[in-house]
């Protein structure tokens, strides 16, 4: 494990490395040279450039994860600065004491190791020292200085591998959590649902209706409603008014010619076998290995081998032999720049040929939208203008051709403009008085609202709520007397009485466990047959129906099933995992305190004045 660890971990260092050719443009390595380290722990210090590219990659991956662009100042909010100096320092502690120790790596094993990185590899695949060295100076780095820092963090990770290494975990745990996981149950119920009933619930009078209705206001009350003047224009309002110009609809046809005229393809597999080429077609030929196989012969996935979707030319010389084929099959060997290869074809797309003719049609809806959405995006400085020069949103319906509009909008409201997003944000965050703005719409619209009157949330009148309020009686009125007739059914069945006599239909269910469910159950269903002993008969209620449970027997997990084993093994790795990382945290505060921290808030906040 913890030579698994070791690797996993000096890659992703070099990887993070490899970030600071990001940070070209941030001026980080112009610190002068008073400014050196944003902080120490013992004797190690934490570089600047060590915390700005901790700061980028973790910046980056956020990112990624977010699907947008935050700056710092919004990363912070996350706490992204905080965690990056808080690992930073926990490293910087078990560092330090792997140094204290006298732990170290020797040069050998450091050699080792920035001779088998990629990145410092030339096109031959060997390590090039040129490439090392470029590498370096382009990220601010000097070998001597990658070297320690490598070093430094080989030794860490002994430490770690060593703190962590060989946690045995007691079997009381995974075994309490596999009996109680594993632990099955057999019995019966019966669903009882309205047509179980010999007579429904009575018509509810008006006192049980201003019962009902008082007892439940919170189901009565009506949301924040605004009422909203807006004038709006979308592309599909004024389709209808854009002309038509053929040379230009033609042109967009050739534009996109890709599109509508397309050469035979097909999907195709390419495995490269060089002079092994010859004895894998005959073997394959006497079904002595499949495709697959010879490819995981040479360490390959078909995922590594698979080229897509291709045509011929760009198969290049292969490309007639490939195509030649008029079924899918091994094709080859056949000769490629690459060596000799088998390839596979998987399927056969034909080709296919859309007339600008035929075209047309289409063309010209996504030319007049095309069209709309620039005669819109031209109107908004026009619009503005009028807006700030005073006009009102009916003046602006009159002097454009926006359209006018009212909506007593109120949240998870839908339809009309009420559709979309930019409409619903800009509804909720205005107020009355605001200066109506104008603001795009997802489709290439525009629009511009003013809040006329914000009405606050308030009770529905009981008039208004009775037709609602009659139908909520019903559903309850017909639930409770659900689950008083299975009650007495239950009861019945505790006396004596047989289950088929009583007229109920069971359903019987055996080696349940608690992570099964079964289908048209309410979420409780399982949770109260495990709370039951053998024997025991119980009543689930729900909105609709009622069940009655009988729990027959309790049987222990089965050890001879596979997913025990499994399930024991997921249960271990995961308490060795969590037990290591507590561990690891632990001893890495109590290195920490024990070799004093310092921090450098001005240095900290010099790189961070660096990112944009």
């Amino acid at each position: 494990m913890a030579g698994k660890s070791k690797g996993t971990n000096i890659v992703v260092w070099i990887i993070l490395v490899l970030l600071i050719v990001g940070l070209g443009g941030f001026g980080v390595t112009n610190f002068s040279g008073t400014v050196n380290s944003v902080g120490s722990v013992g004797d190690r210090d934490i570089t600047v450039q060590r915390y700005a590219r901790e700061l980028q990659g973790q910046l980056n991956g956020l990112n990624a994860q977010l699907g947008t662009n935050l700056t710092l100042s919004q990363a912070q909010g996350f706490g992204i600065d905080q965690a990056v100096l808080q690992r930073l320092v926990a490293n910087a502690a078990i560092e330090a004491e792997a140094g204290t120790v006298g732990l170290s790596v020797g040069d050998e094993e450091v050699r080792r190791q920035v001779l088998n990185m990629a990145e410092f590899q030339g096109i031959n695949g060997s390590f090039d020292r040129e490439a090392y060295r470029f590498m370096l100076d382009q990220n601010g780095l000097n070998e001597r200085q990658f070297e320690a820092d490598l070093r430094a963090e080989m030794a860490r990770t002994l430490v770690q591998g060593a703190v962590i290494g060989g946690i045995s975990t007691p079997d009381i745990y995974p075994n309490t959590m596999l009996n109680f996981i594993g632990q099955r149950r057999d019995f019966s119920f019966a669903t009882l649902g309205p047509d179980a009933l010999e007579t429904g619930p009575a018509e509810p009078s008006d006192a049980d209706l201003r019962a009902y209705f008082d007892a439940n206001q919170d189901d009565f009350m009506l949301p924040e409603t605004r009422a909203i003047t807006y004038a709006w224009l979308t592309p599909d309002m004024l389709v209808d008014t854009i002309e038509i110009d053929e040379e230009a609809l033609r042109a967009h046809y050739d534009q996109r010619i890709d599109e509508f005229v397309r050469p035979e393809r097909r999907l195709v597999e390419r495995l490269i076998l060089g002079d092994a080429a010859d004895d894998a077609r005959a073997r394959l030929d006497a079904d002595e290995v499949s495709f697959e196989e010879l490819a995981a012969e040479r360490e390959l996935e078909l995922a590594d081998i698979d080229l897509g979707d291709v045509t011929a030319e760009d198969l290049d010389a292969a490309g007639e032999a490939v195509f030649a084929v008029a079924e899918p099959g091994i094709v080859g060997p056949v000769d490629t720049p690459l060596g000799p290869a088998l390839f596979r074809v998987n399927a056969i797309l034909t080709a296919q040929e859309t007339s600008f003719e035929d075209a047309r049609d289409t063309l010209v809806g996504e030319f007049a939208l095309d069209r709309a959405r620039r005669v819109i995006g031209e109107m908004i400085e026009e619009v503005d203008d009028l807006l700030a020069g005073g006009a009102t949103l009916e003046e602006l319906a009159d002097e454009t051709e926006m359209r006018l509009g009212q909506t007593n909008w109120a949240e998870g409201a839908t339809g009309g403009i009420a559709g979309y997003d930019a409409f619903r944000e800009a509804a909720t965050l205005a107020q009355e008085g605001d200066f109506p703005e104008v603001a795009q719409l997802e489709d290439g619209g525009i629009f511009a609202l003013r809040v006329d009157e914000i009405v606050a949330p308030r009770l529905q009148d009981f008039a208004d709520a009775t037709p609602r309020a009659a139908e909520d009686w019903r559903a309850a009125e017909t639930a409770r007397l659900l689950a008083e007739t299975t009650q007495a059914l239950a009861e019945r069945m505790r006396n004596g009485e047989d289950a088929a006599a009583l007229g109920l239909d069971l359903q019987m269910e055996s080696d349940i466990t608690r992570e099964r469910f079964i289908p048209d159950t309410p979420a409780d269903f399982l949770t109260t047959v495990f709370e039951m002993e053998p024997g025991e008969l119980r009543v689930v209620e729900a909105p609709t129906a009622a069940y009655l449970i009988k729990l027959h027997t309790i049987a222990e997990p089965d050890t001879d099933d596979p997913d025990y084993a499994a399930n024991r093994q997921t249960l271990l790795s995961s308490l060795a995992q969590g037990v290591g990382a507590d561990l690891l945290a632990a001893y890495s505060n109590a290195v920490t305190l024990e070799a004093g921290i310092e921090i450098n808030q001005p240095a900290i906040n010099a790189v961070h004045a660096q990112f944009p």
